[in-house]
């Protein structure tokens, strides 16, 4: 059997289905002409850059559609469904990255990191003092409240995060669950590992007690409008690296520049590159490019089990 890795795929996860008799071509295709190449391969590998759409799918007769990654909503899955094609995914292998890069926006404009960057290279010769006097109002993160909107395996693992840096945890589940989240440390410390309980609570509840709110929903339907800015506290900290169109852009930049919202955090937009610049020049916001998953060690680990899938369903 071909496998087309469109966007590519980690070493590891490549050598194992090669093991496992599979050609993996990793040439990318560009959009506009897969459609008349895809009948070539057997089952497809995609990333977010590729769309799996009906009319690809009808152009060949894949077996397989592989997202390496957690968000399918590049791929219609009603089709695939309809066709008899199974897709998956990868839903454990970038928790890790994706929860750590939540921390560094926060970090970053706890400390106003994200503004210092941006002018120490101009202006921090002449204005120095006024930047150390502005950045002195940042705050630590001990003691504050983190609402987790969406707690699914990456906002558990901003969960137990928060919990080793001394964050009390509000979390939003929409069946409002309860969860039993342990914190583990790594080996030389594992004997420190201990256990807690969290309830799902109402989202209003969650916004309108958090310091922080961050958003790990599946899918991009919007989550976080006008009315959900409204509800959280007021000089709060909103920060979304789940995907573009959960936040509402124009609603934030108006919360942005109100205060309403003193800072946010974002990884991912609504059009990727971005198409105006309402949030890329907002003063108060820290700023990444979809790099969410985009470790070394995510994309081996996403390989793996990406191969592990992929030879579970095609060599059974």
């Amino acid at each position: 059997m071909r496998i087309l890795a469109n966007d590519g795929i980690d070493a590891a996860g490549k050598s194992i289905l090669e093991a496992a008799g599979f050609e993996v071509i990793t040439d990318n295709i560009a959009q506009a002409d897969l459609a008349s190449r895809i009948a070539e391969f057997d089952a497809l590998i995609v990333r977010s850059a590729t769309k799996v759409t009906a009319e690809i799918m009808d152009a060949g007769q894949l077996k397989l559609i592989a997202r390496a990654g957690v968000g399918m909503d590049n791929i219609d899955l009603k089709h695939a469904g309809s066709k008899g094609i199974v897709v998956v995914n990868t839903p454990n292998a970038s928790s890790r990255s994706v929860a750590e890069l939540v921390f560094a926006h926060l970090f970053s404009v706890a400390r106003y990191l994200h503004e210092s960057n941006r002018n120490m290279p101009q202006h921090g010769k002449e204005d120095f003092a006024s930047m150390k006097k502005k950045a002195s109002n940042g705050f630590e993160l001990m003691g504050k409240k983190i609402g987790i909107v969406g707690f699914g395996r990456i906002g558990i693992e901003v969960a137990k995060m928060a919990i080793g840096l001394g964050m009390e945890v509000l979390i939003y589940d929409y069946k409002e669950r309860e969860f039993e989240v342990v914190v583990q440390h790594h080996t030389p410390y594992q004997q420190h590992n201990f256990q807690v309980v969290l309830k799902g609570q109402k989202l209003e509840s969650v916004l309108a007690h958090s310091d922080v709110v961050t958003v790990h929903t599946p899918g991009s339907a919007e989550v976080i409008g006008s009315a959900e800015l409204a509800h959280m506290k007021s000089g709060s900290v909103l920060i979304n690296c789940a995907r573009g169109g959960v936040v509402n852009e124009p609603a934030l930049r108006s919360a942005l520049e109100s205060g309403h919202i003193a800072f946010a955090g974002v990884d991912v937009f609504v059009q990727e590159p971005p198409v105006n610049d309402d949030l890329l020049l907002a003063p108060n916001v820290s700023l990444s490019a979809h790099v969410g998953a985009s470790t070394p060690e995510a994309q081996e680990r996403v390989g793996i089990e990406l191969a592990e899938r992929i030879c579970q369903h095609l060599k059974a």
